[in-house]
């Protein structure tokens, strides 16, 4: 549903409701339940960025087209941030691993010396 924008920057929410069709009540419905958070001009208007758009067309994404009510896209959008979270931390550990390991192999520490040795002896099985 990917909508083409003119131009970069906030949009005010009559821009926005009639970018996508939707009346300016189901944008402060979507707010007041938390799925969007514009920001607010210095005279209290709402200002939705290019970010809250793409918000926007996942969330009428889930509505229309696969029939989600709000308390559903709520669930969906928070699964999805913890995703994000996720992947993010996920992302750091092996950033983390591959320093580590760039680290080592500079030092040139033995390949064993971050094993942790086993109490019993492995038994490997013979070759035929």
């Amino acid at each position: 549903m990917a909508t083409k924008r003119k131009n970069k920057g906030a949009y005010m929410i009559s821009a926005v409701a009639e970018m996508y069709q939707i009346h300016p009540q189901t944008l402060r419905l979507y707010e007041r339940e938390g799925l969007l958070r514009p920001s607010r001009s210095e005279g209290n208007t709402r200002l939705y960025t290019d970010e809250d758009l793409e918000r926007l067309e996942f969330i009428l994404n889930l509505a229309r087209d696969l029939g989600v009510n709000i308390a559903g896209i709520a669930i969906v959008l928070q699964m999805r941030e913890r995703m994000e979270e996720m992947n993010r931390q996920m992302q750091e550990f092996v950033d983390y691993v591959r320093t580590e390991m760039l680290s080592r192999m500079q030092h040139q520490q033995p390949p064993t010396a971050g094993l942790v040795p086993l109490r019993r002896p492995v038994v490997m099985p013979k070759k035929k």
